[in-house]
């Protein structure tokens, strides 16, 4: 197995190796520093794993955005996994961390994000997560599959810290005897192997997601797992040590295992569900079985007459580490049924005889931390803990973060629950689109899943929230009038229902407020690409799968643009209002408007793209792996900022420039040899044309990129501890030399600047 040694907080390096089997030249490197533009959470934070024993030891994982430690000192999340290159990116998806019960300092993170990806590895650290090495692994994990939430499926036995086991969704149950140095396949545990027919949504959705759940009885050497399985066995013990596995008598088999934990008094609560989660739940239950007596109860806190589906599920459930009668427990899918408006934690202090629901009770939501979360339901709480150290303490995740209570005792005494956000720090955004103005806010973003920001300040989350008026959940894209900086126009899809909204909308104040427009161009129009002319007059939307269409009367009115194909991305000259460009690179084939938009001729390119798909071992995961990844910055043309028809052609394969002196001939920048991203950021001091900025290969190094001198040289900007796995945009700051925002897939906008 391959072993690497990554280390996580080490100094800036100026060393790098290219993803690309090339021959590498030197690039020059400046040392940056990065930090992330806050939005906070962002993303499905779907595990909290605490120590047992340590107040303040935890960390938590993400399906697709890397795993996180809490840092007590500053009151945050701190990244664990930003070093994960472009070609591993498949790592960033966290399946389970696990953490020594015996010493804090060791601990295991299992990554995989789709089990389709044969990278995946299990890091192991002996620092505290200061660093990992990595061990790859004969198995495959789905850290962004059904079942996400489910677990722990990693533990490390307390009797024993050599030894720790993993379920996994495909392969059965592994062990390591050596402190995860290597894995062996525990070949006496029983096939749970789940038959299902791929070709079939509805069962696809419906399937289980394998072996969710290990735990170990301090008080002997028995260990139990978890499977999930339905309507046939899903829980299994071992009294010798994981040699021989045996049924547990009497599990309930109707639903599958969700979550299992422990109690100090020796019992088993478990939840459990129809289908594993986040997908629809539409029945479950929360039983606990007493070890001593063995004796199953069902013990939910909404009792269902016998032989009647609940019409929702159990999510997770926690109890306290000081007393085994203290219980919450999360539902999915319970909103609109059984009198409850949304999901809910049920609270019990008697072993779960008596239930109360904490937010049907009285709650106070504090959303200062992330704004933009107010528009956000209760939902998937599919890890749900009360903090070892603190009863009072109690953490709940969802897919925009989490949130976290110090008074949860308040719903005994019928006092109000107060909930803060507690994901400071962690950023799982996927930014689709950058725009940094040269006035007013910093950075607008088009972010997927939570509309987009405005971030007039660069270190704190939006106070107003996303953009509004209406909310989307998709922004692709958003742009402005380059001689009208005020004006900015944004297109995506809506967030939830919002009767009568419109799929586009601009705001004539910079971002702070927006306006929707009267008309959309054809029924059903969303997302796509949008240009404004450099005066804010003519604006063209493309929508996904549709023509192009300008409007002169900001969206009353819109008539299709004439001589461009489908689906293609225009954007505007950014300093002659007549002039718009479009580009299809595969097939070298320019389409320019001198008329305002209205009309566009087809010119054809001398470029030397390639054609041919890539490698797959180069490849990776990208959702297009001929030329990247679809929502990236590649194969697009880009007008310079204050040039009249000054173009860069950023090609998946290659850059090109042409200047209104070359006229539509376009010069190759032989440097660049590969292109995920590309744009524009304030000049250097002493310089009048824009600094370029880069996310590729130059001169056979992988990396993010400046250039100063119009692509004539380049520096690398990032070092092997910032790489962010699958990146998908760059922007330069318009305002501040140096500056630089990063869209990541996963780890939202970073942001760099020059030390």
């Amino acid at each position: 197995m391959k072993k690497i040694l990554l280390f996580v907080c080490m100094a800036l390096s100026t060393i790098s190796m290219s993803i690309f089997a090339q021959k590498v030249e030197s690039v020059g490197s400046v040392p940056y520093q990065w930090s992330s533009v806050p939005i906070v959470g962002g993303g499905f934070v779907d595990g909290i794993i605490c120590h047992p024993k340590v107040p303040d030891i935890r960390y938590c994982r993400t399906d697709m955005g890397g795993a996180y430690k809490w840092n007590p000192g500053k009151q945050c999340w701190e990244s664990l996994l930003d070093w994960i290159n472009l070609k591993e990116s498949n790592l960033q998806g966290v399946e389970s961390i696990a953490i020594d019960p015996n010493n804090p300092d060791n601990v295991y993170i299992a990554c995989g994000t789709y089990t389709r990806n044969r990278t995946c590895a299990v890091l192991r650290s002996s620092d505290g997560g200061n660093s990992f090495l990595r061990i790859d692994v004969p198995f495959t994990m789905g850290g962004n599959e059904n079942g996400r939430g489910n677990g722990e499926r990693m533990m490390v036995d307390p009797h024993n810290s050599n030894i720790i086991y993993i379920g996994t969704r495909l392969h059965g149950l592994w062990r390591s005897m050596d402190k995860g140095e290597s894995w062996q396949k525990v070949n006496s545990f029983p096939d749970v192997t789940e038959r299902f027919d791929m070709s079939d949504m509805k069962s696809w959705q419906k399937k289980g997601s394998g072996i969710v759940c290990v735990v170990f009885d301090n008080a002997s050497d028995d260990i139990y797992v978890a499977v999930s399985l339905m309507n046939s066995n899903n829980l299994f013990v071992s009294h010798d040590k994981g040699e021989t596995w045996n049924d547990v008598d009497g599990a309930p088999s109707q639903y599958r295992p969700t979550h299992m934990i422990m109690t100090t008094a020796g019992d088993l609560l478990v939840s459990y569900a129809d289908t594993p989660g986040p997908s629809q739940m539409n029945d479950g239950a929360l039983w606990k079985y007493t070890i001593a007596k063995k004796r199953w109860e069902d013990i939910s806190p909404l009792k269902i007459e016998k032989g009647e589906n609940a019409g929702f599920g159990y999510a997770a459930v926690s109890v306290d580490a000081k007393n085994p009668k203290h219980i919450i427990v999360s539902t999915h899918n319970l909103g609109g049924k059984l009198g409850f408006k949304s999901d809910e934690l049920f609270h019990s202090i008697d072993g779960g005889k008596h239930w109360k629901p904490i937010f049907k009770t009285g709650y106070e939501y504090d959303y200062s931390k992330a704004p933009y979360v107010k528009v956000a339901p209760l939902h998937w709480m599919f890890d749900v803990e009360i903090d070892p150290a603190n009863s009072e303490h109690a953490i709940f995740t969802t897919g925009f973060g989490g949130w976290e209570t110090f008074n949860l005792s308040a719903v005994e005494r019928g006092e109000k629950v107060k909930w803060s956000i507690m994901s400071s720090g962690i950023e799982e955004t996927v930014p689709l689109e950058l725009y940094a103005p040269e006035k007013g806010a910093r950075l607008i973003s088009g972010v997927g899943d939570y509309g987009g920001f405005t971030h007039f300040d660069l270190y704190n989350p939006c106070p107003e929230g996303s953009h509004s008026n209406p909310t989307f959940g998709n922004t692709n894209g958003v742009t402005g009038a380059w001689l009208k900086q005020e004006l900015i126009v944004r297109t995506g899809t809506l967030f939830g229902n919002q009767p009568g909204a419109r799929t586009i909308s601009y705001s004539e104040d910079g971002g702070k407020t927006w306006s929707m427009c009267d008309n959309v161009p054809i029924n059903g129009a969303r997302n796509g690409h949008i240009a404004v002319s450099a005066d804010g007059k003519s604006w063209i939307w493309t929508p996904d799968n549709s023509d192009a269409y300008i409007t002169s009367d900001k969206g009353h009115s819109w008539q299709k643009c004439i001589g461009l194909p489908k689906g293609i991305r225009t954007i505007a000259d950014k300093a002659n209002p007549k002039l718009f460009y479009a580009v299809n690179v595969p097939d070298q084939i320019l389409y320019s408007s001198i008329d305002g938009g209205t009309t566009f001729v087809a010119d054809t390119l001398q470029l030397g793209v390639n054609n041919q798909p890539i490698p797959a071992k180069i490849a990776g995961n990208m959702r297009q792996p001929s030329r990247g990844d679809i929502r990236g910055g590649q194969d697009r043309i880009y007008s310079t900022p204050g040039y009249e028809k000054d173009l860069w052609i950023a090609a998946y394969d290659g850059l090109y420039h042409s200047t209104s002196m070359t006229g539509y001939d376009f010069m190759t920048m032989d440097k660049v040899s590969t292109i995920y991203g590309f744009g524009f950021g304030k000049a250097k001091p002493g310089n009048n044309y824009p600094a370029l900025y880069l996310i590729g290969v130059v001169n056979g190094q992988y990396g993010f990129f400046r250039s100063d001198d119009s692509a004539r040289t380049w520096v690398r900007i990032n070092d092997d501890q910032h790489q962010y796995g699958l990146v998908l945009h760059i922007c330069g700051d318009m305002q501040e030399y140096g500056r630089v925002y990063v869209g990541t897939h996963g780890r939202g906008i970073q942001m760099g600047a020059p030390l």
